[in-house]
């Protein structure tokens, strides 16, 4: 049954939103695996571009942008996934942008217009041959609010702080669970009320709220959706 969907599955783009720390990498990975799809991490890009700014001085400690330069600065900025992940050019970035340094402002800048507009650009030229499986948090609503499978998973709160510190541990990483729950929390509250693309869920979207699933149960069910969704 795996192979005929496998043989079946269209040309399509999965769009993937929701909340921080939900595993919408992880899940979107392992959809991109069993259906050979190209996987896409926008929140990789913004975490890039976060780093970027960190370090050339264009956010200070109190999470005050420097707007203009930034997007000016943006302009000859490669910033690309290559073999070992994110890039900066020919620099592998993949683990820094994973730090706490970066997660606390990270939604700060991505609530910049520029930024946005920056991190989409990219993104729209990788989804051109479809066949694309993508998270974030507006890529249904903003990015590919065509795409015909999207799905916005959900978890609670502290089962994600939880996830988000056990994964920082496994890469050596010092991860206290209140402090990274206040984080979430701080980054569920700016990503819902920015101005500039919400997270929100979209209206044609499927939830998922994956609190007590397994990652193997998540791949039954989406296997599930697309069946049905496509008649396979």
């Amino acid at each position: 049954m795996i192979i005929r969907v496998l043989m079946l599955i269209p040309d399509i783009i999965i769009a993937i939103d929701g909340y921080s720390s939900t595993g919408k990498s992880s899940f979107a990975k392992m959809i991109a695996k069993e259906f050979s799809f190209l996987y896409l991490d926008s929140g990789a890009l913004y975490r890039g571009v976060t780093l970027f700014a960190i370090e050339n001085g264009y956010i200070s400690d109190d999470n005050t942008i420097n707007v203009p330069e930034l997007a000016a600065a943006l302009e000859y900025v490669d910033l690309k996934f290559g073999e070992g992940g994110t890039c900066i050019g020919d620099r592998c970035i993949e683990q820094e942008i994973r730090s706490m340094a970066v997660a606390g402002k990270v939604s700060p800048i991505a609530t910049v217009a520029e930024v946005r507009a920056f991190v989409d650009r990219k993104l729209r030229e990788f989804g051109k041959a479809k066949r694309v499986v993508m998270d974030g948090r507006d890529i249904g609503t903003t990015v590919f609010p065509h795409a015909e499978l999207k799905i916005f998973m959900t978890a609670d709160p502290l089962i994600r702080a939880r996830r988000r510190a056990d994964e920082m541990a496994a890469k050596g990483m010092e991860a206290n669970i209140e402090d990274v729950l206040k984080n979430l929390q701080e980054r569920d509250y700016i990503d819902s009320h920015r101005e500039v693309s919400p997270l929100t869920q979209a209206e044609d979207a499927i939830v998922l709220d994956n609190s007590h699933m397994t990652m193997d149960e998540q791949i039954v069910w989406v296997k599930e959706v697309i069946k049905e969704r496509f008649g396979l």
